[in-house]
């Protein structure tokens, strides 16, 4: 039996707890919305690039790293991402070029191939258009927000890696109108380190991030045709042979890799190359272009298929966008009354073939009837054209949002290598398979 007094305290405090009850039961509903708001919010948030459809660059992620491996043939890699912990310690992270994505390098369109390996890229990306049918590796939409633990630090393996724009120090100075400029130089034995600054190329409005970058004699310096050593500079005098000397804010562009630095610093990058003079920038930007352009009239210019107005025994008109990253002189080779040759690929741009012949034995022929440039400003990955193609003997791969490639009937009659093609019927075909890739 409870005592008189206690009973009283007790039933004293029912109202109490009564009222202590309801609030926690309040606060845990308020969270619980809240938690289911800030879900929905997040899911909303969410976005996929779609099919047929260019994604807009500013709802890009945006991030830089070294190129640690390269699938060419497959248009995917690995990088390094730089993340807020030791940069040695990350993982290689794997990457995706979406069918339209464009990879620029010295200022030019470039193939992965193109790229070397440890040049450092700024990246960006989307999460998958369709996970289903990813090359690489599919991760929680929140990744890049999850730490990666034991001095890493988060944000080094994004779940948006899927590429619209993949490019190298020298492109993304050029395309932000940026430049490097040379603070201090440190030379001990032709090697040592650079105080500089990036920012704004005209004015001196906007953000400038200053660095401390290595380089070693290894190192090119490209000042007009000539490519020079550090020990060019020091003989001239520029630079000192030992000590340091002040450079007062030279502009220049740098070619920035990564190499393994001494215990006790976390991230500092290597300077490959220094661009003096914009003889050099132009140059070095030519050269990539005539790579590229080569490498395109043996591969020829992608593009996904917008309409097919059906005609009679396999007659055909194919309404098609051109993709971007192409030099402007091999579109203007695409005019009307041109005859042309229309094949289907698959994402990663492979041309799908039938056994042993190549792209040209298994395209679709046709004239191009009309080329239309879109007005105003395009997004990255089109070109602005468009072309309408007819053929008497449509193919299968020629179907709305689906992805083709296009060239005059004037290019080069040439086969691909065995990695560069699926078989007609396997379109699912990849060397490697994306289980090569670490699993997070």
């Amino acid at each position: 039996m409870i005592p008189f007094l206690v009973r009283r305290s007790w039933f004293s405090l029912c109202p109490w707890l009564s009222v202590l009850a309801c609030s926690l039961v309040v606060q845990a509903k308020a969270a619980n919305e809240a938690r289911v708001t800030k879900n929905q919010l997040q899911a909303t948030e969410v976005f996929r690039p779609e099919a047929g459809k260019f994604p807009p660059l500013e709802k890009a992620h945006s991030y830089r790293g070294e190129l640690i491996f390269v699938d060419h043939a497959n248009r995917r890699g690995s990088i390094r991402v730089e993340g807020r912990g030791v940069f040695r310690m990350n993982d290689p992270h794997p990457f995706a070029m979406l069918p339209y994505g464009t990879i620029r390098y010295h200022g030019a369109p470039a193939d992965l191939r193109d790229v070397p390996l440890g040049t450092v890229l700024h990246v960006r990306a989307f999460l998958p258009p369709d996970p289903k049918t990813s090359v690489v590796p599919v991760l929680p939409v929140d990744n890049k927000e999850k730490d990666a633990n034991h001095r890493r630090g988060s944000g080094i393996f994004p779940a948006e890696n899927h590429v619209l724009l993949l490019e190298d120090e020298f492109s993304h100075c050029q395309r932000e109108g940026l430049t490097w400029r040379l603070k201090e130089a440190e030379v001990k034995n032709r090697e040592g380190s650079l105080i500089a600054s990036r920012g704004p190329k005209e004015g001196t409005e906007g953000k400038v991030s200053e660095e401390t970058l290595t380089f070693d004699s290894a190192t090119r310096v490209w000042r007009g045709r000539e490519c020079l050593r550090i020990e060019h500079l020091i003989a001239e005098g520029t630079w000192p042979a030992e000590g340091k000397k002040a450079l007062g804010g030279q502009s220049v562009l740098l070619g920035i890799t990564w190499k393994p630095t001494l215990p006790g610093v976390f991230t500092r990058f290597h300077i490959a190359d220094i661009w003096l003079d914009d003889a050099a920038m132009q140059n070095a930007t030519q050269h990539q272009t005539e790579t590229h352009k080569a490498f395109i009239r043996s591969r020829w210019i992608p593009a996904w298929v917008d309409a097919v107005e059906y005609g009679q025994f396999g007659r055909a008109t194919v309404t098609a966008t051109l993709f971007g990253g192409v030099d402007a002189s091999l579109y203007a080779e695409f005019t009307k009354g041109t005859a042309a040759l229309m094949n289907g690929v698959e994402t990663t741009l492979k041309h799908i073939e039938g056994g042993t012949a190549g792209p040209t034995q298994m395209a679709a022929r046709g004239i191009i009837h009309d080329v239309i440039k879109a007005p105003g400003s395009t997004p990255l990955g089109s070109s602005g054209i468009q072309i309408r193609f007819e053929t008497d003997l449509i193919t299968e791969g020629m179907r709305p949002t689906r992805i083709v490639k296009v060239r005059p009937a004037s290019w080069p009659d040439l086969h691909l290598p065995r990695e560069e093609y699926v078989v007609q019927g396997s379109i699912d075909e990849r060397f490697p398979s994306h289980a090569i890739f670490p699993k997070y």
